[in-house]
């Protein structure tokens, strides 16, 4: 289970300084970026398919409409979650992009409402009243809808509700999704490139480098995450995912200097407020099915 944990604690920690990454290139734009990590994402993948000896089931799975529907639909989102992403970091909002992965897990709780007609505890209900308080506090006082929040958590809300009907491993899964994106990628890439403004191999070769190191860069945390849920309890797993988006926010205020006023201060203390509750709520919900199982 300790490895387990350090595992988890490399997947998020990754993803909490991911902004970093994408600030090497920020100036490429944004969509040229999704390209390339497309391309490089998908070549990463196949070599790890073709090494673990799972491309017969990637074939039969990229073969099958039943499947491809599914991951039509997920390709869909994590494309243009990945393109809000990588285009806030490089305008200088990574402090909103914090709040959207701070809101995605509540989020998540209440598409399970909506969706699946699940019943809340009385204190998830409180977590994410809270969480709506601060967004409609934002809203209000800052007189803008807070839209890079609440895009990357409803595009990757939705993506993780896509997922939980995947029929195969997250490693095809992935593969799949940035195939179905490929052409596309690919196409765009390539007239870019035809009509003098792509980037790559046109600018300088750290540049290059960077764009094409994408793939490795989209691909280790989540196989750091893989590895990770299948030795530890999600609900530790749930506790440790709140890593990234405080990282993300520390980069955002520590290292570029992004303004947070006491405003914003307040509307953000909603959220943590919300995500501490969610969290002790879910400890002593554990806790107590525990105590439940266990032979006196």
């Amino acid at each position: 289970m300790k490895k387990g944990i350090w595992y988890a604690i490399g997947a998020y920690a990754s993803w909490g300084i991911l902004p970093m990454y994408w600030k090497l290139i920020r100036g490429v734009p944004a969509l040229q970026i999704v390209g390339h990590r497309i391309v490089w994402s998908f070549l990463t993948l196949l070599v790890f398919i073709l090494f673990l000896r799972k491309w017969d089931e990637f074939r039969l799975a990229a073969l099958s409409w039943r499947v491809l529907r599914v991951y039509i639909l997920a390709a869909l989102l994590i494309g243009v979650n990945w393109l809000i992403y990588i285009w806030a970091v490089n305008a200088g909002h990574i402090i909103e992009t914090s709040l959207g992965y701070f809101i995605n897990p509540l989020l998540s709780v209440a598409l399970g409402v909506v969706l699946f007609r699940e019943r809340l505890r009385p204190l998830q209900w409180v977590s994410v009243g809270l969480a709506a308080v601060g967004v409609i506090y934002l809203t209000v006082v800052l007189g803008v809808v807070p839209w890079i929040a609440l895009s990357l958590s409803f595009t990757f809300g939705f993506y993780g509700l896509v997922k939980k009907f995947a029929p195969i491993g997250s490693l095809q899964g992935l593969a799949l999704e940035s195939g179905i994106l490929l052409a596309p990628a690919l196409g765009y890439l390539f007239i870019t490139g035809m009509n003098g403004t792509g980037a790559f191999l046109h600018t300088d070769t750290m540049t290059a480098i960077f764009m094409a190191g994408a793939g490795i860069i989209t691909i280790m945390p989540l196989l750091l995450f893989a590895s990770a849920a299948r030795r530890i309890p999600l609900s530790l797993m749930g506790i440790l995912q709140y890593i990234s988006p405080t990282l993300q926010f520390l980069v955002g205020v520590v290292i570029y200097k992004e303004a947070f006023s006491n405003i914003q201060l307040i509307g953000y203390a909603f959220v943590w407020c919300a995500l501490i509750l969610f969290a002790f709520e879910r400890l002593s919900a554990r806790q107590e099915t525990v105590a439940v199982m266990e032979p006196e």
